[in-house]
């Protein structure tokens, strides 16, 4: 299909607002299912360190969940290519919820075994919450694909920075139903990815990808079903291509950073608590690190469209280059100042708008590098 005629498409008025319904439905999911992600992040590393009796191991639960969206993302991306986004991204979020209430149930249990899948399975819902900036683009136009990326990333930002701050509520609700403290912060994981579920069962209709393959537009644009995906297939592809390659290396990149920076940084800030001779009861504890963990979230997803717009405007190699810089500065930054709460805070705010850069911009270069067979790369996109 030509360019012209795809471009045709895209302004179609039916398509656009086949669109709209999707950016609006992946954008609500992605708000309520944030939620459970923020609590996984803030106490998942002191839970470790709890039900294991050893500091070594407080970041194998940030660890759990991070391994978990890697290998999760190409069986999702299996999934929605033989039976479209919406099953694709519905499983990942009802794992997810199960994850949550395994999480909810490790202290019940004292079993640091229970607490590591509950974390893998919130991984899961992680690489599906990922996945949803690629079905944000299979229908957007050219011109657009980086603002309905960000769009339905920054979405996120309400349930991303509120529930690091749900954290002392669902201390005192666990409480209050006899459960322990650390418990019941996962009763609001588990209730935001029930609700992100429905919204996605129900509003991804029609669902976008196999839309996009009949009628012919958006980077889905014909593309085969790959019934038999593999890592090393899907490797394959991007090798053929460079600016697939970089895009890749950017959002695995930013991964890595964010995840050496955050696995310690709960119990860090613990530890920092306790050193200042502060008399706070463990709830109050979990209060100041979901404080400082919301504020890293905000820098992740509140600046989201002004990163999509940069990845328009500016080009997705050179804001990929100012979010490696970011990251770089961030690390840096919560280093040199590692005895100080706020530049701590301070650090991890910038390391979420270098994560935000380099992973919208590198998704946005991503999605539109691998061609379908037989098709030469996009074209009229800034990748300078």
């Amino acid at each position: 299909m030509t360019e012209q005629s795809n471009a045709a498409l895209n302004a179609d008025p039916r398509t656009r607002a086949v669109q709209r319904r999707v950016v609006v439905s992946l954008s609500l999911a992605q708000l309520f299912s944030g939620l459970g992600h923020g609590a996984g992040l803030a106490i998942g590393s002191l839970l470790a360190v709890e039900l294991s009796g050893s500091e070594a191991l407080a970041g194998t639960s940030t660890m759990a969940i991070s391994l978990a969206a890697a290998l999760a993302a190409l069986p999702l991306a299996a999934a929605a290519a033989r039976s479209g986004r919406r099953r694709a991204l519905v499983t990942g979020l009802l794992l997810a919820l199960l994850g949550s209430a395994l999480m909810a149930l490790a202290p019940v249990t004292g079993s640091f075994a229970v607490l590591l899948v509950g974390s893998a399975l919130l991984g899961v819902g992680n690489a599906a919450n990922l996945q949803a900036r690629f079905a944000a683009v299979d229908l957007a136009e050219p011109q657009h694909r980086g603002r309905d990326l960000a769009f339905v990333v920054w979405s996120i930002t309400v349930g991303a920075v509120a529930g690091p701050n749900l954290i002392r509520p669902g201390a005192e609700l666990g409480a209050a139903l006899g459960l322990p403290e650390s418990s019941g912060p996962f009763l609001f994981s588990m209730a935001g990815m029930a609700i992100g579920a429905t919204l996605l069962l129900v509003g991804l209709r029609p669902d976008p990808l196999r839309y996009a393959r009949s009628h012919g537009t958006g980077p889905g644009e014909s593309r085969p079903v790959q019934r038999r995906g593999t890592l090393r297939t899907g490797l394959a592809a991007v090798r053929q291509h460079p600016m697939a390659m970089l895009a890749l290396a950017a959002v695995v990149g930013a991964h890595l950073v964010m995840v050496a920076v955050m696995s310690m940084t709960p119990v860090h800030l613990q530890e920092l608590d306790q050193a200042g001779g502060h008399q706070h009861s463990q709830t109050d504890t979990f209060a100041i690190i979901g404080f400082t963990i919301s504020l890293h979230m905000a820098g992740m997803y509140a600046l989201s469209p002004l990163m999509g717009w940069l990845t328009d405007r500016l080009g997705r190699t050179r804001t990929i280059m100012v979010g490696q810089l970011m990251l770089l500065a961030a690390a840096a930054l919560a280093g040199v100042g590692q005895q100080d709460t706020w530049l701590v805070g301070a650090g991890l705010v910038l390391l979420g708008l270098g994560w935000s850069a380099s992973v919208i911009a590198g998704s946005t270069l991503l999605a539109e590098s691998v061609p379908s067979r037989g098709e030469s790369p996009p074209r009229g996109c800034p990748t300078h």
